[in-house]
C-alpha cells in the first residue's frame, strides 16, 4: 500500500494521471473512509497490474507477477512465513550469489539487510501485487500442512524418548527456530507459546502488546513444548508442574538469553520465554526520556556517598533498565559495586553481579548480609521484596553505602508508606532515602505515519473526568510546552500514527518511559518524621515542582513522541 503523496508521484511520472486529477480523487476516497489505491482500483481508474507497473518505474526496480508460480521449498524457507506475510514479501528464485524477492515496498531496506544477513546472498528486489503475493505466500501453508500431516501419521506416544524424538522432528524444530529468530528481530521481549482447545497460538510481547503472530494445528503442541523443554534443559515427561530454565543464542550479530516458564494449563503445557539481550546498548540518562529538571535531581543525588535510591513501578515498567543506567555513570574503576539480582538481565564489565537462587537459601536478605563483608562502595538489590531485605539495605545505606534498588508501588509518593507497612521505622526511611523515581514504559508514535489532530468535545469531556487538566496545563506553561493555559485543551495540536508497514498498521513504533523523580529534601523528610498522609506528601512534592508522571506524560504528547491514548492507557490503576 502506497504512501498518498507516493501514489501521486506515481500516476504522475507514468502520465496516468495529473496531480490536480489525484487531488480530486483522493477527497472522494475520504469521504468514503476508503484508501486513495484501493477507490482508484475498485473505481477501474487504474488496474493493480498496471498501477505497480508504473510504480515498478518509480521505484527503479523490475515487476514480476507470481500468479501460477511455484516457488521451490529451499528458495521459500530462506524467509520464515511470519516475516514474509508481516512484511509482505517472499523469495521466488535464488542462486549460489542472489536471491530474488518480491514485495510490496521495495524502500523496506531493513528487511532486506536481515535477509542478507541470514541468507548471505545478495537480494534482488522486484515489485509486485498484492493479489499476486497473497497467491504466493499460500505455499508456505501448503509446505506446512504437507509436514503437519507427516507428524499426524507418526502418531507417537506421549513417553519420554518419542516427546524428544518428536522434538527433534524437521517442522517442529523449524517452527521453533523461526520462532525465536523472528521474535528477536522484532525486538519482542515475551515469547508466548499458548494451547488453546483445538490449535496453539504463538504470541509476541512487542513495545508492551501482546500480537498473535502464528496459529499452528493442535497436533504440533506436545513436539513444540518438548522441543523448548530441550532447548532449556527441562524435564521432557513432566507435565504436572511449572518448570523455570533457561538458554542462550549467540549468532555474530546477537547474544540472547531466553528465561523460560512453563505451566500446566487445563488445555496443555504453556510456555512464556522472556528475551534478554545481551548485547543490548546501556543507555544515558537522555535516552531514557528523562526531563532535563528531573534529570539534574538525579545526578545530584547518585552523586552522594551514601543513601538509597528506590526506582519503582510495575512488572515490566523498565526499572531495570533505570538501574543499569545510573549504575553505568557510577562505575569507574575508584568503586567496588556488587549486584544482587533475579536474574541477571545485563552483564556489567567491571560489576559483580550475584543471582539469587531461593532453592538453596540464597535470597536478597542473605546476599545482602554478605555482600557488607565485600567492603562494597555501592550495592545494588534487585527488589526489595520483604522486610529483612528493606531493613539491610536501608542500614546498608546508613553506615556509609550507596544503594539502588526497585519497590512495586504505583507512584513516587506512596513508596514512603509502603516502606512503613513493610516495618521499616520512618525516622531510618527519612534519613536515608535520597530519591524516588517512579516510572511507566509508553509506545512511541511510529515517526514514518505521523499525523496532528485536535481534540474533539467528547475527548475533551472523557478526560476531564479523569484528570485534573487545568493543572495540567498550568504545568503544561509553567515548563514553556504551550504559551496559554486559560485556551483549553482543545485549542492545542496533539499527534498520533495513522499506521503503516513500518509499524505493523499500530501507529507506534519503539518505547521510552515516562517519569516522576521525587527527592527528598529537608522538608520532605520532616513530614515523613511526623508520618504525614500520602495527600500531604504530595502538596510538599508539588511545592518542590516535582513532575507527575501523567504530566510528564501531557508533555510527551504534546511534544509528538506518545498519543493522550497512551498516556491515558499506562497510568489508569
Amino acid at each position: 500500500m502506497f504512501t498518498g503523496k507516493q501514489l501521486k508521484n506515481i500516476l504522475e511520472k507514468a502520465d496516468i494521471m495529473p496531480a490536480a486529477e489525484f487531488e480530486k480523487f483522493s477527497s472522494e476516497a475520504a469521504k468514503f473512509g476508503k484508501n486513495p489505491e484501493n477507490y482508484l482500483i475498485e473505481k477501474k481508474i487504474v488496474t493493480a497490474n498496471s498501477l505497480y507497473e508504473s510504480a515498478a518505474g518509480y521505484f527503479k526496480v523490475p515487476f514480476i507477477n507470481l500468479k501460477d508460480q511455484i516457488v521451490r521449498k529451499d528458495i521459500l524457507l530462506n524467509i520464515p512465513e511470519p516475516i514474509a506475510s508481516t512484511h509482505q514479501i517472499i523469495a521466488f528464485s535464488a542462486d549460489g550469489k542472489q536471491i530474488k524477492i518480491a514485495c510490496l515496498n521495495p524502500e523496506d531496506l531493513e528487511i532486506f539487510e536481515f535477509i542478507k544477513k541470514k541468507t548471505n546472498l545478495e537480494p534482488k528486489i522486484y515489485l509486485t501485487t498484492p493479489d499476486s503475493l497473497d497467491e504466493a505466500l499460500k505455499q508456505y501453508h501448503k509446505n506446512l500442512k504437507a509436514e503437519f500431516k507427516e507428524l499426524a501419521n507418526e502418531n507417537l506416544e506421549t513417553g519420554d524418548a518419542n516427546l524428544k524424538k518428536l522434538a527433534e522432528n524437521l517442522p517442529v524444530v523449524r517452527i521453533v527456530d523461526t520462532l525465536l529468530e523472528y521474535a528477536i528481530f522484532e525486538g519482542a521481549s515475551d515469547i508466548h507459546i499458548e494451547p488453546e482447545e483445538k490449535d496453539l497460538l504463538a504470541r509476541y510481547r512487542i513495545d508492551g502488546i501482546l500480537r498473535t503472530v502464528m496459529t499452528l494445528p493442535k497436533n504440533v503442541q506436545p513436539g513444540i513444548i518438548a522441543r523448548v523443554k530441550i532447548l532449556a534443559n527441562l524435564k521432557v515427561d513432566e507435565h504436572r508442574l511449572p518448570q523455570d530454565g533457561r538458554f542462550k543464542i549467540n549468532t555474530k550479530d546477537y547474544r540472547v538469553s531466553f528465561r523460560v516458564s512453563v505451566i500446566p494449563t487445563f488445555d496443555g503445557e504453556k510456555v512464556v520465554m522472556r528475551l534478554l539481550n545481551e548485547k543490548a546498548q546501556i543507555l544515558t540518562l537522555e535516552q531514557l526520556g528523562l526531563q532535563p529538571s528531573a534529570m539534574e535531581v538525579i545526578k545530584r543525588n547518585i552523586a552522594k556517598p551514601h543513601g538509597m535510591t528506590l526506582v519503582t513501578g510495575p512488572t515490566g515498567s523498565g526499572k531495570t533498565t533505570t538501574l543499569y543506567t545510573i549504575l553505568n555513570i557510577l562505575n569507574t574503576p575508584e568503586v567496588n559495586i556488587i549486584t544482587i539480582e533475579d536474574p541477571i538481565e545485563y552483564r556489567m564489565p567491571h560489576v559483580n553481579q550475584s543471582q539469587v537462587n531461593p532453592k538453596i537459601g540464597y535470597t536478597f536478605a542473605t546476599g545482602l548480609r554478605a555482600f557488607l563483608r565485600q567492603d562494597p562502595d555501592i550495592i545494588m538489590v534487585g527488589e526489595i521484596r520483604d522486610q529483612e531485605t528493606a531493613e539491610i539495605a536501608i542500614h546498608a545505606a546508613m553506615t556509609g553505602h550507596l544503594v539502588l534498588s526497585t519497590l512495586h508501588t504505583n507512584d513516587a509518593v506512596t513508596t514512603l508508606p509502603r516502606l512503613s507497612d513493610m516495618g521499616v521505622p520512618a525516622f531510618l526511611v527519612a534519613t536515608t532515602t535520597n530519591i524516588i523515581v517512579a516510572q511507566r514504559l509508553i509506545r512511541k508514535i511510529c515517526t514514518n505515519c505521523i499525523q496532528s489532530y485536535k481534540l474533539d468535545k467528547q475527548a475533551v469531556e472523557e478526560l476531564k473526568q479523569q484528570l485534573d487538566l487545568g493543572n495540567i496545563l498550568q504545568t503544561l506553561e509553567k515548563k514553556k510546552i504551550i504559551i496559554d493555559a486559560k485556551r483549553g485543551i482543545e485549542s492545542l495540536l496533539f499527534y498520533r500514527g495513522k499506521g503503516c508497514k513500518q509499524c505493523s498498521d499500530t501507529g507506534y513504533k519503539g518505547r521510552l518511559g515516562i517519569y516522576e523523580v521525587l527527592e527528598i529534601t529537608e522538608e520532605m523528610s520532616e513530614l515523613i518524621l511526623k508520618k504525614a498522609s500520602p495527600a500531604e506528601l504530595k502538596k510538599q512534592a508539588e511545592k518542590q515542582d516535582m513532575l507527575t508522571i501523567v504530566e510528564d506524560g501531557f508533555i510527551k504528547a504534546k511534544n509528538g513522541i506518545t498519543t493522550i491514548e497512551e498516556i491515558m492507557r499506562v497510568t489508569k490503576e
